[in-house]
């Protein structure tokens, strides 16, 4: 068993991890592949909420910018966080892993309704719960949903899962030199306008004292690792100093 330093986690996944090898929509094998990582915590005893996006389906922002009305597309996107999520619990079940959908938007032939405690319920009788449709508002990303749930759920850290092994002080795909953070404060990602996660998560986060760890959900183990406290990816709290992976340990 995997000693861990959490017992209860919140895991942000962005909806192309359900993409597997496709331009759109849901890959079943990524998602019973995603399901298997999640499984792999579970059998730790440790506690899984968990947010996913809508990017692979539709993405509000990006729809306002093509004339919808920015409200309309807000909930549309929402919506598609909704179709991920089912896919998901789908997986779950299979992979014979308790599990509860909860949404922020009233569909009750498709999913509970969002109450927090009744989520923690399900939580503490060890059962994963997926929280769709961000927080049923728009103008609000998933990333922001996230750390609002992770903080009313009272989760241990906020576990972002990209498709890069950590925070960068530049763009890696673009930057060759690009240096990957190992642990980087809160403060420092304002002053250096580091392009993490939206504003308002951020300040959330950082306000309420939340630790978020990125690393990269598909490398090998990554995700059973970072739950048990190795230093995957880039932890990001107000009690560490900003520090580069490649910098030597001081003595």
């Amino acid at each position: 068993m995997v000693s861990s330093c959490y017992q209860r986690v919140m895991l942000k996944i962005t909806g192309e991890s359900l993409l597997g090898e496709r331009e759109y929509g849901i890959d079943p094998a990524a998602a019973r592949n995603l399901a298997q990582k999640i499984k792999a915590v579970w059998q730790q005893h440790i506690q899984v909420a968990v947010v996913i996006g809508g990017g692979n389906i539709f993405r509000g922002i990006a729809g306002s910018k093509n004339g919808i009305d920015r409200a309309t597309a807000d909930y549309m996107g929402m919506l598609a966080t909704v179709m991920n999520g089912m896919a998901l619990e789908d997986a779950l079940i299979k992979a014979e892993v308790p599990v509860r959908l909860q949404s922020a938007l009233t569909m009750t032939s498709v999913a509970e309704p969002f109450l927090r405690k009744r989520a923690i319920h399900h939580l503490e009788k060890g059962r994963v719960v997926i929280l769709s449709a961000g927080t049923g508002n728009p103008y609000v990303t998933t990333d922001t949903g996230a750390s609002l749930h992770a903080l009313e759920l009272h989760c241990d850290v906020l576990m972002k899962a990209t498709k890069v092994d950590g925070v960068y002080d530049a763009d890696p795909t673009t930057h060759p030199q690009a240096r990957r953070y190992q642990t980087l404060s809160y403060r420092d990602i304002v002053t250096q306008h580091l392009d993490i996660m939206d504003q308002a998560a951020l300040s959330m986060s950082m306000d309420n004292d939340l630790t978020t760890q990125v690393f990269e959900l598909f490398a090998g183990d990554n995700l059973l690792r970072a739950v048990s406290g190795e230093p995957i990816g880039t932890v990001i709290s107000n009690h560490v100093e900003t520090k580069f992976a490649d910098e030597p340990s001081k003595k």
